[in-house]
């Protein structure tokens, strides 16, 4: 080839890009508004709740694998629960139990925990957003006056937002009685002395760089001042609810169920509700050895307000607009350990959605006789995080920064497009 011919083609290559696909990557948008993410923290086991197999025996010396409970049907044909979730089977057609996640994080709790929230292992100095703070950075909250992400539960980094930055992390409490910690005014404080206290402030915070962390800081702490008192706290007397309704809940778990839906209807965009922090049956749902025995408990509470939560959320013509996720850090064998209990499982474990907008199924993908391994439509992880970030309208492959460094939403995440329309 002639010197010119040989720069001419290469000119022609290089307006365009060399690997680039020109087909477009289609990526199902739903319109849930509002995200309430129940965690189960311990592992619940799927063969236990959301994919019952048939019954084992953990107490005779021949121990024989299977699922310690019934299994009952529900509003959905050919889709079955255990007994003890008899309340939310008859709400099943609101409901996909994604029965085919999987991950490989199975030996330490915190490792899961940080995988599930932040759909990434941990890595180097790198600290990975929390879905929820990512639902937070994307979408803001739906009403500017309320922040956009609020925890039920004790705070951890694997909740937290990360290298998004302290503007894209939550306000937590741990009693629905109290609410939020810091946010209620002394009494000796009133509207003027705060407003006061806030103009000696004000000339600190305006010092820092912009685009700094403490930038981010200062915006933090200027929408801790601005929440402070009762116009905000208010959302958290659940007293203004019926007793009737209060009562449907249930239990002190329930409560923050239905405080999670005032939140909802407070412009809150995504809040986080953790189970059991009072560890009712003693081990939680981390079952090893004898942690089985009330076991039954914990899944009996997660119905009563699971089911209450879906109807209520129906009734207040919301359940489209929340989508709710309930998840774990990972499944249980249908073995069982020395002492009748069970261990932990990665390979194929349970994880619910409902709400949202979706085209619930009430079950999503098959596990085999034992619910230990995927035989159609497995959901990795990245995937299930992929769903729900698109089922709010984000765009899982969306790129973040990391200061200079794109870091994409998920680690090429694909929603689960059955239950898109």
């Amino acid at each position: 080839m002639k010197r010119r011919s040989f720069l001419t083609s290469l000119a022609a290559v290089g307006t365009a890009p060399v690997w680039a696909n020109n087909t477009p990557v289609h990526q199902p948008r739903g319109k849930a508004e509002h995200c309430i993410f129940i965690w189960l923290g311990g592992g619940m086991g799927q063969i236990d709740t959301f994919d019952p197999k048939k019954l084992g025996d953990n107490e005779s010396k021949q121990k024989v694998a299977g699922s310690l409970y019934k299994a009952i049907e529900t509003s959905v044909p050919g889709v079955q629960l255990v007994e003890h979730l008899a309340k939310t089977a008859r709400v099943m057609e609101h409901v996909t139990a994604m029965r085919t996640v999987n991950h490989h994080v199975v030996d330490e709790h915190a490792f899961a925990t940080n995988i599930v929230h932040t759909g990434r292992m941990i890595s180097g100095n790198t600290i990975y957003p929390s879905i929820g703070s990512i639902v937070a950075h994307e979408k803001g909250a739906a009403n500017p006056e309320m922040p956009p992400y609020i925890l039920i539960g004790y705070p951890n980094v694997s909740r937290g937002p990360g290298f998004l930055g302290a503007k894209a992390g939550y306000v937590y409490l741990t009693d629905t009685n109290t609410g939020p910690a810091g946010f209620t005014r002394p009494d000796f404080v009133d509207e003027k002395r705060a407003l006061k206290r806030e103009q000696l402030l004000k000339p600190l915070m305006t010092r820092a760089p912009r685009d700094s962390s403490i930038a981010d800081y200062i915006q933090a702490q200027e929408q801790a001042l601005h929440l402070s008192g009762p116009k905000f706290m208010r959302h958290f007397d659940l007293k203004e609810e019926p007793a009737s309704l209060r009562n449907d809940y249930g239990g002190e778990f329930g409560q923050r169920c239905l405080l999670a839906r005032r939140l909802v209807q407070a412009g809150v965009r995504f809040i986080e509700v953790s189970h059991n922090l009072n560890f009712m049956n003693g081990t939680g749902w981390d079952i090893h050895n004898e942690g089985y025995k009330n076991q039954h408990l914990l899944i009996q509470e997660l119905d009563t307000a699971l089911s209450a939560l879906i109807r209520d959320l129906k009734q207040q013509k919301l359940l489209d607009k929340t989508l709710i996720v309930v998840g774990t850090e990972f499944g249980r064998p249908a073995q069982f350990d020395g002492r009748g209990g069970r261990g932990h499982q990665g390979t194929a474990f349970s994880m619910v959605l409902a709400g949202g907008g979706l085209n619930h199924c009430g079950a999503y993908g098959v596990t085999d006789e034992l619910a230990k391994l995927p035989v159609e439509n497995p959901v990795p992880l990245v995937d299930f995080h992929a769903t729900i970030h698109a089922a709010m309208g984000i765009d899982p492959a969306k790129e973040l920064m990391d200061g200079t460094r794109p870091v994409p939403i998920t680690d090429g995440g694909k929603p689960v497009a059955a239950l898109f329309g």
